[in-house]
């Protein structure tokens, strides 16, 4: 009985079923691309460098919610690909700005079509009428959590 209360509360973990839905969607994701040798974060990456040509590592970090350090080494590999640029900025000469190589661009444009089956492949488990309410649902959860007030308070409980 008390092994069924605990299996109940994990199935109704919202931190436990966005794990969960991560995994499965990374693992689709997988599928799809194939023999791209993209992952979600270095596609996420490279959709923001292209709509964001110039961007600081800093700005990546903070578009794309990849923490600085895992980024850092997503670029390093991604620069040895052939699929980044970078210089270092004109503000500040600590800081790179970031852009896509001609490979960058390649790679982008054919993974877009793949990532939009991924896309729908995981909303064509909902409802029609259910898809755009959970990506608002979605993007709402995460403005909330990534507000400074928020990230804030989350830091002086540590």
């Amino acid at each position: 009985m008390k092994r069924e209360l605990g299996s109940a509360r994990l199935e109704r973990s919202p931190i436990h079923l966005l794990h969960r839905v991560g995994q499965c969607a990374s693992d689709i994701f997988a599928m799809e691309i194939g023999e791209a040798d993209l992952t979600p974060r270095q596609y996420a990456i490279l959709l923001t460098v292209s709509q964001n040509e110039g961007l600081s590592q800093t700005d990546l970090v903070e578009r794309t919610g990849v923490d600085r350090s895992t980024l850092a080494d997503i670029v390093r590999r991604m620069l040895k690909k052939g699929l980044l640029q970078r210089r270092r900025t004109k503000d500040d000469a600590r800081a790179y700005a970031v852009k896509l190589t001609e490979e960058g661009w390649r790679l982008l444009r054919a993974a877009e079509p793949m990532v939009k089956r991924v896309d729908d492949k995981i909303l064509s488990m909902l409802a029609s009428k259910q898809r755009e309410q959970f990506v608002t649902d979605l993007q709402t959860i995460v403005e909330a959590l990534t507000t400074p007030s928020v990230m804030a308070a989350v830091s002086r409980r540590r």
